[in-house]
């Protein structure tokens, strides 16, 4: 019997901008933001991407949505080794998203996972690549997408 659990999540996001001056033109407003959440130590500050005119040293939504699908994805493929007693010692991803504009509007069309993993034996190796498929099924936040996450893995051997 299957049954259904509901999870909740509350973020608040403020525009930290005002003080430049509000939204009197279009071109000169700040897009600085700041997204915080009970418990957490660290506010992340956000803006638009430098494109449409934010600040390229803050997050933007759209690093935010590849960050949270590359990550959802490491956490969901760990969980899928430790299962299987395929010790990973290392995990980097290089991701990627591609977002197109059309007629004023924007969509991802997709993101690219590029998962450097490193186990812990060479018998590991086969193994461990095969989970990124079932580690992109499980994934939530790519569940919740409407445009494909795919992934490109390496598998490396941990040097002696």
């Amino acid at each position: 019997m299957s049954r259904t659990r509901q999870h909740g999540y509350e973020v608040t996001v403020r525009w930290t901008g005002a003080a430049s001056g509000g939204t009197t033109a279009y071109k000169t407003y700040a897009r600085d933001t700041e997204a915080a959440a009970e418990g957490k130590t660290v506010a992340l500050p956000g803006s638009a991407d430098p494109a449409f005119l934010g600040d390229a040293t803050r997050w933007n939504p759209e690093e935010l949505l590849v960050a949270s699908l590359s990550q959802c994805h490491m956490l969901s493929y760990l969980a899928l080794c430790s299962l299987r007693k395929i010790v990973v010692t290392g995990y980097e991803d290089a991701a990627s998203g591609t977002m197109e504009e059309t007629g004023g509007a924007g969509a991802f069309t997709e993101v690219l996972l590029r998962p450097v993993v490193t186990v812990a034996e060479a018998g590991m190796v086969e193994a461990a690549t095969a989970l990124h498929g079932p580690a992109s099924d499980s994934c939530f936040i790519a569940a919740s997408v409407n445009f494909p996450v795919r992934h490109e893995p390496t598998v490396r051997v941990a040097a002696r």
